[in-house]
């Protein structure tokens, strides 16, 4: 039996702290796991940079209630679950997702969560495992699933990698460049009919 593994920001939705970085004309949080390949340290930098700027969880969550899923994400969503179980994997957390959940339909969702104040200032964030997409992907592995994966950045590179089929979607030229061996696509009708050749 086959699950379908998907990053979330890039691959279905913008990049919430792109957007974010927009609304709030702060440039330095356009930085992203497709430029910082460690999580962590790029959640410690961007945790010093809300609270340099008196921002919280409630201005993030303003700016993530304006944001739609990608044209055509909602729909390439709908038909990849009629032709398999499909579980998004993603480095968020449950206080930015849910009304892009809600937007797509409720797909099932693996995330993270935060450590948010009374203040509503970010104060820590909590990943439900180590190297969580990997890890995701090797236990439904080990309970008898075959998985498929695709992302766009290089947190997503190991569980692409640990799948019997994987793709990048959508992805920067760098990470196409080190990994010329992944097939890349820039389409989801492309993707699709990707998951489908897998399946």
């Amino acid at each position: 039996m086959n699950v379908c593994c998907l990053d979330m920001e890039g691959v279905v939705v913008p990049e919430i702290w792109i957007a974010f970085a927009e609304a709030s004309g702060i440039p330095e949080l356009r930085r992203t796991t497709r430029d910082e390949p460690d999580y962590n340290k790029l959640m410690h930098w961007r945790m010093g940079i809300l609270e340099e700027h008196g921002l919280g969880l409630p201005q993030i969550q303003e700016v993530i209630a304006t944001i739609d899923p990608l044209p055509g994400a909602r729909e390439f969503l709908d038909e990849l679950r009629t032709l398999s179980q499909v579980i998004i994997i993603s480095d968020t957390f449950e206080e930015f997702a849910k009304p892009l959940m809600a937007k797509l339909g409720w797909p099932t969702l693996f995330c993270n969560s935060l450590e948010v104040d009374e203040a509503g200032m970010v104060r820590n964030f909590h990943m439900r495992c180590e190297q969580s997409k990997l890890t995701t992907v090797r236990a439904l592995q080990s309970i008898g699933f075959d998985t498929i994966a695709t992302g766009d950045s290089y947190n997503d590179l190991a569980m692409i990698r640990a799948s019997k089929a994987g793709f990048l979607f959508r992805s920067t030229d760098k990470i196409k460049a080190d990994n010329p061996d992944l097939p890349a696509y820039e389409e989801f009708d492309e993707l699709l009919a990707a998951f489908k050749a897998a399946l």
